[in-house]
């Protein structure tokens, strides 16, 4: 079992993460090439596998398929390039430190990982250069469909929250999973205990990761919890003609009610979907009519966001192998 220890400040600051972190997905990824899978990632997991670049290897040096790598490796970031400036710019001590654990554990130490534990510039450069490849060869084909998860995924258990409290939303994170007085005991073959430090808890859902929960703990930031989203990738699919929503709605509207598990503006559905800002209105009225979505002005910018019903929508189509 997987105990994950909170205090009353961890509980009251439980939050979601803005969205999936590009390096996160990457490293799950690289973890799962190398792991038995279940079923449904059987044949994603056999193309990650015949498809990794050969300059991507040697990312596999530091991620076990435990997906328990050095956590200067995969920052909770919006974007790459954030992402790689705050990789590079791990400090020496966090470094070395978490290599040692890496190496210590489950990767065997091999000279490039005495180059990165010695700042050596041509392994810093390289690094940057197999996170780069591997990224572009992985994550970026996907990463609509991974956003679209972990929207859908955010909007359930918001919707969940509400109902039913943070208690029974993190202990449905994990099936079978209970509370022993403030102790979250995640139901998993994984031995592990985790002490929170006060900061409170972010919640990661990875439609890439089929693995037990994998915890990050921080002792002066939130510490960050990794566990499969509902849908995996391999079932997530594309709004595209032959999507059940796509027949229901038109191509154009129900790409817009997929935008809207997170709060956009009229602008913003514009953009994302390359249409002009009338269009992207009238799209909006149509789905505000239906009782799809919600509509807020705060000052000339104008939100949407799904209703309950549209959660609903999406929930059954998203669920749909």
């Amino acid at each position: 079992m997987f105990r994950v220890r909170f205090t009353s400040e961890d509980l009251l600051g439980v939050t979601f993460a803005a969205g999936p972190a590009p390096l996160m997905e990457l490293v799950l990824v690289a973890a799962m090439a190398q792991r038995e899978v279940s079923p449904v990632f059987g044949r994603w997991r056999d193309v990650i596998r015949a498809g990794f670049p050969r300059e991507a290897r040697r990312l596999l040096e530091l991620v076990p398929p435990t997906a328990t790598g050095p956590m200067f490796l995969d920052p909770l970031s919006r974007g790459l390039e954030d992402g790689l400036d705050a990789v590079l710019s791990a400090r020496t001590d966090t470094v070395r430190t978490e290599l040692a654990r890496v190496c210590r554990t489950s990767r065997p130490v091999t000279p490039w990982l005495r180059g990165l534990a010695d700042r050596d510039g041509d392994a810093w450069q390289e690094l940057e250069q197999v996170l780069r490849s591997a990224y572009a060869s992985f994550v970026e084909p996907s990463w609509s469909r991974i956003r679209s998860g972990f929207d859908a995924e955010r909007a359930w258990r918001t919707r969940q929250l509400a109902g039913q409290g943070i208690r029974a939303t993190l202990a449905g994170l994990v099936p079978g999973s209970y509370w022993e007085g403030t102790t979250l005991v995640l139901a998993c073959d994984k031995e592990a205990d985790a002490h929170l430090s006060g900061h409170g808890l972010v919640l990661l859902p990875s439609a890439v990761w089929d693995g037990p929960p994998v915890m990050a703990v921080h002792d002066d930031s939130p510490s960050i919890l990794i566990y499969p989203a509902l849908t995996p990738l391999p079932l997530l699919q594309a709004h595209d003609e032959d999507h059940p929503l796509t027949a229901l709605l038109g191509r154009t509207r129900a790409a817009a009610l997929g935008l809207l598990t997170r709060q956009l503006t009229t602008t913003d559905i514009a953009r994302e979907l390359d249409i002009s800002k009338s269009s992207a209105s009238e799209h909006a009225k149509a789905l505000r009519d239906a009782r799809l979505i919600v509509t807020r002005r705060e000052g000339k910018a104008v939100w949407h966001s799904c209703t309950p019903l549209g959660l609903d929508l999406l929930g059954g189509s998203v669920l749909s192998p």
